[in-house]
């Protein structure tokens, strides 16, 4: 695809290439504190080199392991005392908020009207079409799904909404929930990723939590139409066909050195999730153990010292022990196990194991929004590359949804 000219490069730089400049270095600085995955390496380099760091994280008990999930920028100020270079951790991820408190609660669908939407999903829509009125365009609802997000949008004064969507089934609910409605708005059957797809002109280009390569392709196919106006709310940047990120901005390309991130390091931006049911939680850490475990014991029988990684298991096995577990994934991967194992002794081992990568992730973690930043703001200077005016901040708390970052693009001259 090819895009209209880009602005110099000290037009770029003017309000966004700064900071990515700053929290690309910063992330380049701290890599070896979360470039290894803790679930793959039972002893990362880091323990080496900071071992009071490494002292300090496996003294924690769990309640104080779990607090500090939820406290993460307070944790980067105790652990700078460990890493000085994580002081700068909170001025690094300041964020305006783009919209006024309650603001989505007013905005989003009544109840009665918000048919198949989730009501988690609901404020989500509401929190976003309060951040971007007053609205001036048609509107383009990108990847839109049933069409939740543009039929919000009517209430807070979008006049017509035009939606593209891949999935026919969700194109024809959308419509009927539409027309059911009374709502001015025309969904489409559209796969967005396709070759010469042409866009309506003189719309405003929408997008709440399109993944990866979706909201990629809305902002390089809104800014080669020359729309108005982009708003999206990035989320999945893992889903990507390529398996090294690219960066989009030309400013941010020509930057050196900046950090290299493959496919795997995008999922820790994504990594954090609103807190799960307590059944969906003890289950997941129940498998944590299992694979933990079979990791320890194939490391023992095969004297390979690599992770080894196992598919998704079938749900039958959720139920039973970490035996039945241990056999499945031992046929999975051809390894024969002897008899006479000490079953419990090796689940055992992979509860302290868990333990361990509990404390190393409580570390790691503290890099997901950085990382997640770093992505968005490289966004945001392409956007003000190709002619926009690009305001980034936040559009809901992350108690409704972590993925709250927004880029709101006015084109100048709009």
């Amino acid at each position: 695809m090819t895009l209209p000219p880009a602005a110099s490069l000290h037009q770029a730089s003017g309000c966004f290439y700064p900071r990515w400049q700053a929290l690309n270095d910063w992330l380049r600085e701290l890599e070896p504190l979360w470039r290894p995955i803790p679930f793959m390496e039972p002893e990362p380099a880091w323990c080496q080199t900071h071992p009071e760091l490494a002292r300090w994280l496996e003294a924690l008990t769990e309640e104080e392991c779990q607090a500090w999930e939820e406290r993460l920028p307070e944790l980067s100020s105790v652990l700078a005392a460990h890493v000085p270079a994580l002081a700068r951790y909170q001025s690094l991820l300041e964020m305006p908020r783009l919209a006024a408190d309650g603001g989505g609660q007013k905005a989003a669908l009544a109840e009665v009207a918000a048919v198949d939407m989730p009501g988690r999903k609901r404020l989500q829509a509401g929190a976003f079409a309060a951040a971007v009125v007053p609205l001036r365009y048609p509107v383009l609802d990108w990847c839109c799904g049933k069409g939740h997000l543009g039929r919000t949008l009517v209430g807070q004064g979008a006049e017509q909404v035009t939606g593209f969507e891949w999935n026919g089934e969700l194109v024809a609910d959308g419509n009927r929930l539409a027309s059911h409605y009374g709502d001015p708005v025309h969904l489409m059957p559209q796969d967005v990723m396709v070759d010469g797809l042409e866009l309506p002109p003189q719309h405003h280009g929408v997008a709440l939590h399109a993944c990866g390569d979706l909201h990629r392709r809305l902002m390089k196919a809104g800014a080669q139409s020359r729309l108005p106006r982009l708003s999206l709310s990035p989320c999945c940047y893992h889903l990507t066909a390529d398996d090294r990120y690219t960066l989009l901005a030309r400013a941010t390309l020509d930057h050196g050195p900046a950090l290299v991130v493959h496919r795997n390091d995008l999922r820790l931006a994504v990594q954090e999730t609103v807190t799960a049911p307590e059944r969906v939680r003890a289950q997941t850490q129940r498998v944590s153990i299992w694979r933990l475990a079979f990791d320890t014991l194939q490391r023992a029988l095969t004297g390979n010292q690599g992770y080894l990684p196992v598919p998704s298991h079938p749900a039958r096995l959720n139920n039973g022990c970490f035996e039945d577990f241990a056999r499945w994934a031992a046929g999975k991967k051809g390894l024969a196990l002897p008899s006479g194992l000490d079953w419990q002794a090796w689940q055992a081992r992979g509860e302290e194991r868990y333990r361990q990568v509990r404390r190393h992730e409580l570390l790691r973690h503290l890099f997901r929004r950085p990382l997640e930043l770093w992505l968005v703001l490289d966004y945001a200077v392409f956007l003000e590359e190709q002619g926009y005016r690009v305001r980034l901040g936040t559009f809901c708390g992350r108690q409704l949804t972590p993925r709250n970052l927004m880029l709101d693009a006015v084109r100048e001259g709009c």
